[in-house]
């Protein structure tokens, strides 16, 4: 298990508590004045003003924060130092939703900048922070960003339709790689978040219209080794955040993300309230919260 600690003030650290207030968590330590959990790592802030990062994720949930490796160089991390396209996918998990996928492209000159924002794999990052960095990194650094909607989704998703779970996912990721080889110079790699095997990929790919000659690279949990995986995660986080609220104001219901029971909960009552036009508007319909659902609706 990896512990970071840092001073209550070192970084950015002053805004800990606020950003970090969706995950808190109850601690009886009398000398903890803070608690929260981010996924996989537990957060404690002492009364002392020191601050514990503990678990998986303390180095990377702690660096966006403002925490800075002991004895770190100013160079580019081990095998980035290149320009690379980096391709991820967020919302495919999710029963309410859209699917989005962005590819950015990133150069050994964006690292500094990157690493100054706090740039991480999103699932290391609260939706607070996203929504802070997003919008610099859509300005900052190309890219291509897609999102299928959920009722788009439906068209195309499902037996006897176009597209599988994964196939549709292969069409995502090589139109938005496809559309920013179009507007830049070509990278010296280009990664993917790997969802399916290379050759599965390839399988699917035949099905598409636009090709590109670049090779690629799939590799699994690409979003913490590549940064240009880690701003299209975030990027791509926060565009089906966007997504997830404009469907909840449409519906009048806040939608979760996820697939648990909360999602069947909500979805029985847009059942109620609209009928499956309502699932078909805003949930991907081949989830088995779709007939969870339509139990607890009866």
């Amino acid at each position: 298990m990896n512990t970071i600690v840092m001073k209550m003030g070192e970084g950015r650290t002053k805004s800990l508590a606020q950003e970090l207030a969706n995950y808190q968590i109850t601690n009886n330590n009398p000398y903890v004045s803070f608690a929260a959990k981010v996924s996989s790592t537990t957060v404690l802030v002492y009364t002392s003003g020191k601050i514990v990062f503990q678990g998986s994720g303390a180095q990377g949930l702690a660096e966006s924060f403002g925490y800075v490796l002991e004895n770190s160089k100013a160079v580019s991390p081990a095998g980035q130092n290149l320009s690379l396209i980096g391709s991820d996918e967020v919302g495919n998990g999710s029963y309410f939703g859209g699917i989005a996928v962005v590819a950015s492209l990133v150069t050994p000159d964006d690292h500094a900048f990157l690493k100054s924002l706090g740039v991480d794999d999103s699932k290391n990052l609260t939706d607070l922070k996203i929504r802070q960095i997003a919008p610099i990194l859509e300005d900052k650094i190309p890219h291509k960003a897609l999102l299928l909607s959920p009722k788009k989704y439906n068209e195309v998703v499902g037996e006897g339709k176009k597209h599988n779970a994964v196939s549709v996912k292969v069409a995502l990721h090589n139109q938005a790689i496809f559309l920013l080889l179009q507007e830049v110079a070509t990278p010296d790699k280009i990664v993917i978040d790997a969802f399916t095997s290379q050759k599965n990929y390839e399988k699917y790919l035949k099905n598409e219209a636009n090709h590109f000659n670049n090779p690629l690279t799939f590799e699994e949990k690409a979003e913490g080794k590549y940064l240009a995986v880690a701003v299209s995660s975030i990027i791509a986080r926060n565009l089906f955040l966007e997504n997830l609220e404009k469907l909840s104001s449409d519906l009048g219901y806040k939608l979760p993300s996820g697939a648990g029971a909360n999602s069947d909960k909500v979805a029985s009552k847009i059942l109620s309230a609209y009928g499956m036009e309502g699932l078909h508007y805003a949930a991907k319909l081949h989830f088995a919260n779709t007939q969870k659902a339509l139990k607890l609706s009866k």
